[in-house]
């Protein structure tokens, strides 16, 4: 079986003069390797292409027979990592809270251990008769949620 700390050495070697992050590493009991980087302004396919090429210097087929993959982190797909969060700050993303509860909004900004969400939602106000749209940030840590993911529009 193919060691994941070995991938992860070799991926973290060529990741160390980039731009790119890694954002995950799986390895199947079968030894099919999927890795998933990527980069603020997108994944290349040459550097996927490259980044595969060095794995594969690193590891023995003589050894062990694999399968490899390298790939960009899916659009739309949930954030994994939190470089991901730091990427999409400004953006609109959906959050689904542990409580089920789905919030749609701004990424205000990033910690190590916790992000701000800014909605909209209907309030009502004191003195006024019906209720007014107002803005509230919400502080969320990420044991908190489910998920968080970058929502795609199409204009």
């Amino acid at each position: 079986m193919i060691e994941k700390q070995k991938v992860t050495e070799l991926v973290e070697e060529w990741l160390s003069d980039k731009e790119y992050f890694l954002v995950d590493i799986v390895i199947s009991k079968d030894d099919k390797i999927t890795v998933e980087i990527d980069h603020a302004e997108g994944v290349w396919i040459e550097d996927c292409a490259e980044l595969s090429r060095h794995i594969e210097s690193g590891l023995s087929r003589e050894s062990e027979d694999f399968e490899l993959e390298v790939g960009s982190a899916g659009l739309g797909q949930p954030f994994k990592v939190v470089q991901q969060y730091r990427n999409h700050i400004g953006l609109e993303v959906e959050v689904l809270g542990k409580d089920g509860k789905k919030y749609k909004g701004i990424l205000k900004s990033v910690e190590d251990d916790s992000f701000v969400l800014s909605i909209t939602k209907k309030e009502k106000l004191e003195g006024m008769k019906r209720p007014q749209l107002v803005e509230v940030e919400l502080k969320f840590t990420y044991d908190e949620v489910k998920y968080t993911k970058y929502i795609i529009k199409f204009k």
